[in-house]
């Protein structure tokens, strides 16, 4: 069964070699009138950073800055959705409420206690997004008041399938204005005036 087969020629790995991961390069700059997939994060082409509900706050944490993200997706053992946790889940208000609420230790609190569920959880379609423009997904930060978005493509059979994010953060480093992500909400219109210059 074999015969017309050569087996193939091996070599050991090299010392310091890497390895191929899902990369997506998107524009060092963007304005507000460039197309909003210019900024998202998309899901096909860059692997998600996730996490279980029982795993630590703690540990979230680490990954996070172990990626470089402030957003972990949260799975469950089917690796379905079940929420999201972001860094200021972690190293905000929310664990110190729970600390003094049950009068547990920090390296206690989980995922599952501070993360946001699916039914807490505002998400765009991606048949939006593909016709918006950088500054609408701004608006729409501004407008939530929140740091990150999830962009979800609903499938032939009706089902959600989270297939991008969007950060403020990465947002306002492609547009080359400074924004404290915790002030995007107030700042739109600083934007706007910056870029106009």
């Amino acid at each position: 069964m074999l015969r017309n087969y050569v087996a193939l020629t091996s070599s050991l790995l090299q010392p310091g070699s890497g390895f191929c991961q899902p990369s997506q390069s998107l524009p060092q700059r963007v304005d507000l009138d460039d197309a909003a997939e210019n900024v998202m994060t998309d899901l096909k082409r860059v692997s998600a950073v996730l996490i279980r509900p029982a795993d630590g706050v703690d540990e979230a944490h680490r990954r996070m800055v172990q990626r470089g993200v402030r957003l972990l997706l949260v799975v469950d053992e089917t690796r379905r959705v079940a929420g999201i946790i972001t860094a200021d889940d972690v190293l905000g208000e929310k664990p110190l409420q729970l600390i003094a609420e049950r009068g547990c230790r920090h390296e206690d609190i989980l995922v599952r206690d501070i993360m946001t569920p699916p039914h807490r959880l505002e998400v765009l379609h991606l048949s939006d997004v593909r016709s918006a423009k950088v500054g609408h997904i701004v608006a729409t930060l501004k407008k939530s008041g929140r740091q990150h978005a999830v962009v979800v493509e609903v499938g032939h059979d009706g089902k959600q399938t989270v297939r991008g994010l969007f950060s403020a953060t990465q947002i306002a480093r492609q547009l080359g204005v400074a924004i404290q992500t915790s002030e995007i909400a107030g700042t739109f219109l600083e934007i706007e005036a910056r870029l106009a210059r």
